[in-house]
């Protein structure tokens, strides 16, 4: 049953622009059911999430482009950084293009990194990168991942109380978010 609860909630924490926080339940479920059982259901649960975003925001995205109307030679209001246009557009362009390269190994390497990983997301579906290679890179985004959160619940046992406060301070950056969604009173 433990295992099933894991797969759900792993599912609903990845799918889309979930706010629920993976990393505490992992944690909680590596000490109570093993690493690597904790680590395979986590991300069969995250494949799955993949899986149901893949195939709902991909023919979202192609139906979009194709209903577009293409806009006038304007590029759009220039944004400058503090270094000068030329150094800011350089390095907004540095993610697809390296995503370009080799979209599986920035996939499966943003595993290693504490930032989201909808910008990744957005990456593949917006490229039209194939499912198959999509939910493989998840798979080898997720399980490293996952088995150390697990890993970490087997050697240090944390407390109830300590893995619900993680889990509220994971919380809050997607509290706000939502909240800055929400449209203004005015």
């Amino acid at each position: 049953m433990q295992a099933v609860t894991l797969f759900g909630y792993a599912f609903l924490s990845n799918v889309a622009l979930a706010v629920l926080p993976h990393e505490p339940a992992v944690i909680w479920y590596g000490a109570r059911i093993g690493v690597w059982p904790t680590t395979v259901v986590a991300t069969a649960g995250t494949v799955l999430a993949g899986l149901v975003d893949h195939r709902v925001f991909v023919p979202l995205i192609r139906r979009a482009a194709t209903r577009a109307v293409p806009r006038a030679a304007d590029p759009g209001p220039a944004t400058e950084g503090p270094e000068g246009p030329r150094k800011s557009f350089r390095a907004a362009r540095g993610l697809p293009r390296l995503f370009a390269r080799a979209p599986f190994a920035v996939i499966a390497l943003s595993g290693l990194t504490p930032l989201p990983f909808f910008p990744f997301k957005a990456l593949a579906f917006t490229t039209g990168y194939p499912l198959g290679r999509y939910l493989a890179a998840v798979a080898a985004r997720s399980a490293p991942r996952y088995a150390l959160l697990a890993w970490l619940g087997v050697v240090v046992r944390l407390p109830t109380w300590l893995i619900a406060a993680l889990f509220v301070l994971l919380l809050i950056p997607s509290m706000r978010m939502l909240l800055c969604l929400r449209p203004s009173a005015s």
